[in-house]
């Protein structure tokens, strides 16, 4: 991270915690090129950033002060609930500010493009700047093969109805998965099978005899912090999916939407042992904004006609003012700043809840999975767990946790799982939660 950002990460962080409370005096250009050994030019630039924001101010001769905040909330004397059980983001570590400006100055940059129809490709400004962005992920790509979608769900619906060039078609997906992708397959009559996946991977003998006995177009997958359960596959299990995929001539459809919190710069994803059979999609929705609804999926040559057309029949093209804010985004830095402190917020509340689960999970068949990075982890409980009840019994003491029965097919056996997402939960509040959680289990446990 370049210096200046870390100056702004550490004075909004001061603001935010209100360590410094609005109207107070921050510290000076000279302490702090001193305290991060860089140029007065460096602090001046953080300072410009972070009064774009308007989170600070200057008053000529005397320095700069922190802007003042709205005023915190009245409490009242009911607790708000604990989330356990949502996928999105939480909206306080969000960039209002800085994408607030980054559409003013697309506004301005591409005024005449706003009036005329873009290309179904994506702005090429912003597939430029993607090339070089998906190359930090291991993703090595040339404009062509880069298409903006309105999300990754726009890809994974035009990939599900698009022919392929083996003319099979049915898409092999994993047990559980993303709910989205199985209402999507249903809703469209696609024909659709089911491979399991637990904590420890899945059987490869199995998906080499499915790939080589079934009509398999697509195989639509998860690898890194899979939803619902948070996992992730090793390199091992990554480079046999590529290689699988390539000998059976099947499409790998690479769901990649939390690479953005990737802390182990070993872990490369599928497509980067493969990438002649596998369809990358990149979600940028954890990091900016989910309603902003541009996604990037990366394409293998021999289906980029056939998506390309689609996606042209579907919405001509996707957000111009959406795809060039985000260029902006990225090309200022903003986006790895932004990126950072998201991960920093996560990682520290998944910490705080493996602390809890390893303390408070005191029985002997109900198993948590030790995930250290992303948003979610899972628990398994017995068979016969009444699971239901429990969320219901959860409810009323304002925990909400979800089961994950919509994950998997109607004609799959549905495993006795429930999720627990760190998104929208405050970290002082999760061993509370983990404590009740392991109170009712015990409660609704057979003696």
């Amino acid at each position: 991270m370049k210096k200046y950002a870390e100056i702004m990460n550490w004075i909004e962080a001061l603001i935010e915690t209100r360590a410094v409370r609005g109207g107070h005096k921050l510290p000076s250009i000279r302490e702090l090129s001193q305290s991060y050994s860089c140029s007065k030019s460096t602090v001046i630039r953080a300072y410009a950033e972070l009064e774009k924001r308007h989170l600070v101010y200057t008053v000529p001769q005397s320095g700069y002060y922190a802007v003042i905040q709205h005023a915190e909330p009245e409490q009242t004397e009911e607790r708000p609930e604990i989330d356990l059980s949502s996928p999105s983001p939480d909206p306080e570590l969000f960039p209002y500010l800085d994408f607030q400006h980054c559409l003013n100055k697309a506004i301005d940059m591409y005024r005449n493009l706003l009036f005329v129809y873009g290309t179904p490709q994506g702005l090429p400004s912003l597939l430029r700047v993607m090339e070089a962005h998906l190359a930090d992920y291991q993703v090595f790509a040339r404009p062509g093969q880069i298409t903006v979608t309105s999300g990754v769900q726009q890809a994974l619906a035009i990939l599900a109805t698009m022919s392929f060039p083996s003319g099979r078609r049915t898409v092999l997906i994993e047990q559980p998965t993303y709910p989205m992708i199985i209402r999507l397959l249903y809703a469209y009559g696609i024909p659709v099978q089911g491979i399991a996946r637990t904590e420890n991977g899945i059987d490869l003998n199995e998906l080499e005899r499915i790939f080589r006995t079934g009509s398999i177009k697509l195989f639509y997958t998860i690898p890194r912090f899979h939803n619902p359960l948070g996992t992730s596959y090793d390199e091992y299990t990554k480079k046999a999916i590529a290689e699988l995929a390539k000998r059976y001539d099947v499409y790998i459809a690479e769901d990649d939407y939390l690479a953005d919190l990737e802390t182990n710069s070993k872990s490369d994803p599928i497509h980067a042992y493969g990438s002649s059979h596998v369809v990358y999609l990149k979600s940028f929705s954890k990091i900016v904004f989910p309603g902003l609804r541009v996604g990037a999926a990366v394409l293998p040559e021999a289906l980029q006609e056939a998506f390309n057309s689609i996606k042209r029949l579907s919405d001509i093209d996707s957000s111009m003012l959406s795809q060039a804010a985000l260029e902006i985004y990225i090309q200022s830095g903003m986006f790895d700043r932004r990126k950072q402190k998201i991960v920093d917020s996560y990682n520290n509340r998944l910490h705080r809840l493996n602390q809890a689960l390893d303390a408070l999970n005191d029985t002997n068949d109900v198993r948590h999975a030790s995930v250290y990075t992303g948003v979610q982890t899972h628990l398994t409980l017995p068979k016969t767990f009444p699971i239901d009840v429990l969320l219901q019994r959860l409810r009323q003491k304002r925990i909400v946790l979800q089961g994950i029965d919509t994950c998997f097919l109607d004609t799959f056996e549905k495993q006795p799982i429930v999720k627990l997402s760190i998104t929208r939960v405050e970290e002082e509040r999760i061993w509370e939660a983990v404590r009740i959680l392991f109170n009712e289990i015990k409660k609704l446990k057979p003696t």
